[in-house]
């Protein structure tokens, strides 16, 4: 086996040779690594990543300073490591392998039926929410977006169905076992119920705020996500988003901006751009 330092050497010597094929070639695989880091920062396996990548590093260093024996025996290691990472992540491995799998279904479709299913979700969230209003149910509803709730998904009961109003309503019943904590939405998908979220720290929010509220605007302190909040004692709606929260809102305000959450603008992406944004990472860019 080659060492550390041959293989830089030999990729020294390369490096005039290199042409247009060469170039795409780094280019798919940066992509294909992007998107596997992107995969395992949402799952426990990324502080054992962080843990591997130092272990190459001692590695390296040993072959620099010509420390053979250490040398020798960390690349064992790193050779018996690799099967045994499969073994130990495998439950890891295989919701990772799930979740490619419903994004390259979802963002293959065509962008009508995808818009036709984003429009049902936000149509049954709308739906909900007003009537939960007039009943003054609290209600905590997050929208996961770019950044990963995973850690939050934990502390709940994941849920994993189709998001309808008929659910939503279910769940934020007064006597629901799951009423009292937040649920989260991924995608269009209703993913986790029952969640804990971190509260806001900021001491010049309006005191008659409860728990409820300052729960839904701390998790956009901490992430990108939307948050809806029903108030149970006056059945105001009322939206957090970047740490800042927005009252007072009707169904049609809540309808606009979880269509811009979802929907793109443009009526049809092209194919190759739908798969273009999968390599990069899974989701639309919004506009």
């Amino acid at each position: 086996m080659a060492t550390i330092r041959e293989f830089f050497q030999n990729l020294l010597y390369q490096v005039p040779a290199i042409g247009i094929t060469d170039i795409v070639d780094i280019l798919v695989v940066s992509i294909i690594f992007y998107s596997l880091l992107r995969l395992i920062r949402s799952t426990s396996a990324a502080r054992v990543a962080r843990a591997i990548l130092l272990l190459l590093a001692i590695t390296l260093l040993t072959d620099v300073l010509n420390l053979y024996t250490l040398n020798w025996l960390l690349n064992k290691i790193l050779e018996v490591g690799a099967i045994a990472l499969i073994i130990v992540f495998q439950p890891e491995l295989r919701r990772a392998l799930e979740r490619v799998g419903a994004q390259l279904h979802f963002h293959l479709l065509s962008t009508e039926s995808a818009a036709s299913i984003e429009q049902s979700a936000v149509n049954a969230t709308v739906q909900a929410c007003e009537i939960m209003s007039r009943e003054r149910v609290g209600v905590l509803l997050v929208f996961e977006r770019e950044t990963p709730l995973d850690e939050y998904f934990k502390t709940g009961t994941i849920v994993d169905a189709q998001l309808s109003e008929q659910l939503l309503r279910n769940l934020f019943f007064k006597n629901s076992p799951l009423h009292d904590g937040a649920v989260i939405v991924r995608g269009d998908r209703l993913y986790a119920a029952g969640c804990v979220l971190p509260l806001t720290q900021n001491k010049e929010l309006n005191k008659e705020l409860g728990t409820r509220h300052r729960a839904g605007i701390g998790i956009t302190e901490n992430s990108d996500a939307l948050v809806i909040i029903v108030s149970e004692e006056t059945g105001v709606i009322s939206i957090a988003q970047n740490g800042k929260l927005t009252r007072f809102l009707d169904g049609k305000k809540i309808e606009k901006m979880l269509l811009n959450l979802y929907l793109e603008e443009e009526v049809k992406v092209p194919f190759t751009e739908r798969l273009t944004r999968l390599l990069k990472g899974g989701r639309d860019v919004k506009k």
